[in-house]
């Protein structure tokens, strides 16, 4: 072999060295895979705040853990593949961002731990886990509503206001089942009417908040809850 030969396969050689030994490295570090439905640039602040979150408890991205995250860019239909690929890699842990990547993963993995972050949805209903007390399975994590809590939210607001008579529950979408039917019958044990309307824009509102007189509201994740008749008018 010639000495400019020697050099180059010995300059590439020095050059591919740490490229390998980095590529090496990061496939040995616990690697957390992530699942949204949605595009990179649509949940840029929840994943910087992930991120940072796993900053704060001692693990940095590429330095003692590593993180795959799958994109379906509004696809949905891509959440079974992107989710198989995640099980594939053979991640430690996959977080999901929404019901329909936890369901994805939930069906591609029954032994890899899956952590939901902030379903807006009730879990149980859903099948995700057995009940809140007890999960089982692989599942856990958190959730923004269950029918579970349902009885004791309204207990408290009843401890909160004695006078109360009325619940209105204005939702994007139509209210879980479960959660409603839960819901009307606290609210017959607490002598409380419960109503609820899916909002379809500002006339909605402005219409079923007229006439209601001065309440109370709770603005939540995916509802507004007005709570009306404070003075035992019905």
């Amino acid at each position: 072999m010639d000495r400019r030969a020697f050099i180059t396969i010995a300059g590439g050689g020095i050059l591919a060295g740490p490229l390998a030994v980095e590529a090496q490295q990061t496939k040995n570090l616990p690697r957390v895979g992530y699942l949204s439905a949605a595009s990179p640039a649509a949940v840029s602040g929840r994943i910087e705040a992930f991120r940072r979150g796993l900053r704060e408890l001692g693990y940095v991205e590429g330095s003692n853990i590593a993180i795959e995250a799958r994109y379906a860019e509004g696809r949905l239909d891509r959440l079974p593949d992107l989710a198989a690929d995640l099980v594939r890699l053979k991640v430690d842990v996959i977080v999901t961002a929404a019901p329909s990547s936890t369901r994805a993963v939930k069906q591609a993995t029954l032994t890899i731990p899956i952590v939901m972050a902030g379903v807006g949805g009730d879990p149980v209903t859903a099948g995700f886990v057995a009940s809140l007390a007890r999960p089982g399975g692989n599942v856990t994590g958190l959730t923004s509503i269950s029918d579970e809590l349902t009885e004791k939210q309204l207990e408290l607001v009843k401890e909160i206001v004695p006078r109360l008579s009325r619940v209105s529950v204005f939702g994007t979408s139509p209210l879980n089942a479960s959660v409603y039917k839960r819901a009307k019958l606290a609210g017959g044990a607490l002598q409380v009417r419960w109503n609820s309307w899916t909002h379809k824009g500002p006339r909605t509102s402005r219409s079923h908040s007229k006439g209601r007189g001065k309440g109370v509201r709770m603005q939540g994740s995916c509802s507004r809850v007005r709570f009306s008749s404070l003075t035992g008018q019905r």
